[in-house]
Formats: structure tokens, C-alpha cells, sequence
């Protein structure tokens, strides 16, 4: 094993499958205090389960497909089809896994480039696949937020019926993951498509300072990353990136969407574009989230901010909205983590041992 190798295989030892009974223990615990608090014995009986029901619970699933298929669609475009179906499921998996065990704020990013390089990318142009997937789901954000603010109006988007304090507490949140998001682009954007040494040489100036030396070599290494992925990207034709960000499109919108389906599952809904546009606000909010995966603070979000889409007794809203996002994060969030247990070690022992690469080499 060279040193390359080594050291990628350190990185991915802070990954281990273990690591998932933390996320599924803090979410599991923050519903079960919301279901105590808001304990009533007739909230099982105000859920109605039919057959409809079972369909829109599979449809829930099918979005959730659809995620994955856009994100699967999306990686092979990046790699100008290097990745085979099958390579573009595992890296896909991988890195949901990974993301769902780290904190939101962190992610599967920088684990990302391993799992690309491996499926036998080489590392300049994995590194390029991993940033213009972030910069293509950070772009979604930035565009998507203020138009939805624009068809919904603000008032709808962020007004809580008798909580405004947590409302407004919930703009500031919300304010705060788009703002770094935006910076993010505006960097991002100026590296890739205007001037990627002077962006690495700003990086290297800002990570003098005191306080950030630490992370010096990081930074270095992420403008290394740009300079490698502008010099990737500037040939694309135009039908490249209409693939790229409809793929995207179809990936983050078919999770949305999830949500909807879950309460058509149970309930009427009223409004089925605000519904949509305030889980656009919770993802963001998510981002500056200290927990793998947002666990805990998406189930305590998802409780208060999407409650008044459930038409039942005012009693009754908040410990029905409790279970209906323990059903949505096993919708959304829990198979990961299990698919991800069972691929992740099985992909190391492939990708980091002398019988595996014997293996993948005869194939």
C-alpha cells in the first residue's frame, strides 16, 4: 500500500459503522421527550391509516428514489460517464452514509473525493466531480430560496401561528445557513470560472492569520482542488451543465417533496408549494447544525415549523407532527445509515486490501 493510500485509508477510519447508533439514539430520544410531553391518549386514534396511506408511504419512498436516481444521473455526467451504474450507486451511498453520521456542517465532502478517486478516477478530476456537486447543490439553494420566498411571500414562509418568537428565532437560522451558502458560491464561482490562483492565493493570505494556521494546509489543498477543477470544467458544452443542474433539480426537489406525500398519507394539505418552500428553509437551517446528520434539531424542526399542516384538534397537532417526523426521517435518513453499514466495510476491504485490488483488477 503506498502512502497515498495510507494516508486516505487513515482519513476514512474516523468513519465507522458503529458511529450510527448516535445520530438514531439523539433522534430517537428528542421524538420520544416531544411524544411524552405532548403525551394524549387519543393520538393514535386521530391518525387515520387506510390504503391510501400504504400508497402515499410508498410514494415517500419512490421521491426519496428519485433523489438518489438524480444524484446517481448527476455524478456520471460529472465523470463524463467513467462511472458505470453501479460505482455511481456505491459513491453515492457512501457518501450519503457519511453524511448522515458527521455534522451537518461537515458532511460526506471531504470524504467524497476518496470514495470518487477509488471507482478509478484520477484524484485532480474526482477532486473537480466532489466541488462542482457542491457548488451545483449550493446553487439550488441560492436560487431557489428567494423565489420561493417571492411566489409564497415572506409572511407564509416564517410566521408560526403563536410561536413568534421561535419564528423569528427560525428566520435568523435560516438567514444565517443561506448566508454562508451564498458566500460559499461567491468564492466557489470566482475560483472556478474566474480566477482559481488568485483564489488559493486569497485562501493562503486569509489562513496566515493566527488563529486559522492550523488549517493552512487544508486551504492550500482546496485551492489546489479549484485551480485542478477550473481547468476541468472551462471545455464543457452547454448540454453538459443543462444535464447537470437538471439532474440536480430533480434530486433536491423529489426530497422535498417527500414530506407532502408523508402528510397526503394522513391528511388533506392546503398548500402543497408552501409546504414544499418551508422544508427548502429547514434543510438550510439544517446546515448550521452541530449533530450527524441534524439529528435531534430536524425532528424538533420539523414538529414546530410543519405542524399547522396537520388539520386536527389544536391539542393534538404537536404530538401528531412528533410521529409523523419519526416517519419522515425513516423515510429520509435511517435507511442510509443501514445501507451504509453494510456497504462501507465491504468497500473498504474491496478498495484498501492486497486480495480486493487483486479482485477488482481481474474484473
Amino acid at each position: 500500500m503506498n502512502d497515498n493510500s495510507k494516508d486516505q485509508k487513515s482519513h476514512l477510519s474516523k468513519i465507522k459503522p458503529s458511529n450510527m447508533i448516535y445520530p438514531i439514539l439523539i433522534g430517537l430520544g428528542v421524538i420520544g421527550y416531544m411524544l411524552y410531553k405532548e403525551f394524549n391518549p387519543d393520538l393514535f386514534r386521530s391518525i387515520p391509516f387506510t390504503w391510501q396511506s400504504v400508497f402515499w408511504i410508498l410514494v415517500a419512498f419512490l421521491f426519496m428514489i428519485g433523489r438518489d436516481l438524480g444524484y446517481i444521473i448527476r455524478i456520471r455526467i460529472l465523470s463524463d460517464h467513467q462511472l458505470s451504474w453501479l460505482q455511481a450507486f456505491r459513491v453515492i451511498m457512501l457518501w450519503e452514509f457519511t453524511s448522515a453520521i458527521t455534522p451537518s456542517a461537515v458532511g460526506g465532502t471531504s470524504f467524497a473525493i476518496i470514495y470518487v478517486h477509488k471507482e478509478g478516477i484520477n484524484v485532480g478530476k474526482s477532486s473537480a466531480i466532489v466541488l462542482l456537486t457542491s457548488f451545483l447543490d449550493e446553487l439550488y439553494f441560492i436560487v431557489m430560496f428567494p423565489l420561493l420566498i417571492w411566489i409564497v411571500g415572506h409572511e407564509a414562509l416564517f410566521n408560526i401561528p403563536e410561536s413568534h418568537q421561535i419564528a423569528k428565532s427560525l428566520i435568523g437560522i435560516a438567514l444565517t445557513g443561506y448566508s454562508l451558502k451564498f458566500i460559499y458560491i461567491l468564492f466557489v464561482s470566482y475560483g472556478l470560472f474566474v480566477n482559481p490562483k488568485g483564489l488559493k492565493w486569497l485562501l493562503l493570505k486569509i489562513f496566515r492569520l493566527r488563529f486559522l494556521k492550523r488549517w493552512r494546509e487544508s486551504a492550500a489543498k482546496a485551492g489546489d482542488d479549484i485551480i485542478v477543477s477550473s481547468q476541468e470544467i472551462k471545455s464543457k458544452p452547454f448540454v453538459y451543465w443543462l444535464k447537470a443542474i437538471g439532474s440536480t433539480f430533480l434530486s433536491w426537489s423529489s426530497r422535498y417533496l417527500v414530506v407532502n406525500a408523508i402528510i397526503l398519507a394522513f391528511f388533506s394539505v392546503s398548500d402543497h408549494i408552501l409546504l414544499f418552500a418551508r422544508q427548502l428553509v429547514m434543510w438550510i437551517m439544517m446546515l448550521v447544525m452541530p449533530t450527524p446528520g441534524g439529528s435531534g434539531f430536524s425532528e424538533y424542526l420539523f414538529r414546530e415549523y410543519l405542524s399547522e399542516f396537520i388539520p386536527v384538534d389544536p391539542s393534538l397537532q404537536l404530538g401528531i407532527a412528533a410521529l409523523l417526523a419519526l416517519l419522515w426521517r425513516f423515510v429520509t435518513y435511517y435507511p442510509y445509515l443501514f445501507i451504509g453499514a453494510i456497504i462501507f466495510p465491504r468497500w473498504i476491504k474491496s478498495k484498501f486490501t492486497k486480495a480486493g485490488k487483486q479482485r477488482n483488477s481481474a474484473a
